[in-house]
């Protein structure tokens, strides 16, 4: 699996946005500059995340971004599905609407059951958790097998 660059800053703006402590406006460039984050891409991003829901904007010198929903309310699914559509496609097809023949026939099976686990996980997982350094305790078990951390 693949995380897009498009995603992956998302994601950190997004959690930029759930840090901040009060309820005033980020400016895209301070969320730029904190997540080392290209400021032109990101404001496609910002873009795309509060036509999806997840952020508002408000225009101004006290403008900027901040989160439409709490950060508990909000997963890291959310936030992928805002700016990349499904979190799990083949060859940008949905699982479901795939099929194989003969030999291949169970990989559609493998498909869904690889998409299961991604939502099972992005989607158990809220900004507030990322935030707050408390990843669901499933997440955390996940990251103590053995090879969790090294590239076969």
């Amino acid at each position: 699996m693949r995380i897009s660059a498009r995603a992956d800053y998302a994601v950190r703006a997004a959690l930029q946005l759930a840090a901040s402590r009060d309820d005033a406006p980020l400016k895209a460039e301070a969320i730029a500059d904190s997540q080392d984050i290209p400021h032109k891409f990101l404001e496609s991003i910002l873009n795309d995340m509060r036509r999806g829901g997840l952020v508002l904007s408000r225009r101004g010198g006290n403008g900027g971004y901040r989160l439409a929903r709490p950060a508990e309310d909000i997963s890291i699914a959310d936030v992928i599905r805002a700016v990349d559509g499904p979190l799990v496609s083949v060859r940008g097809v949905r699982p479901p609407e795939l099929s194989y023949t003969g030999p291949a026939e169970s990989l559609l099976p493998l498909w869904i059951a690889l998409r299961s686990n991604v939502r099972e996980i992005l989607e158990g997982v809220s900004l507030a958790d990322v935030a707050s350094a408390r990843l669901p305790a499933s997440v955390s078990a996940l990251t103590d097998a053995p090879g969790a951390w090294t590239n076969p």
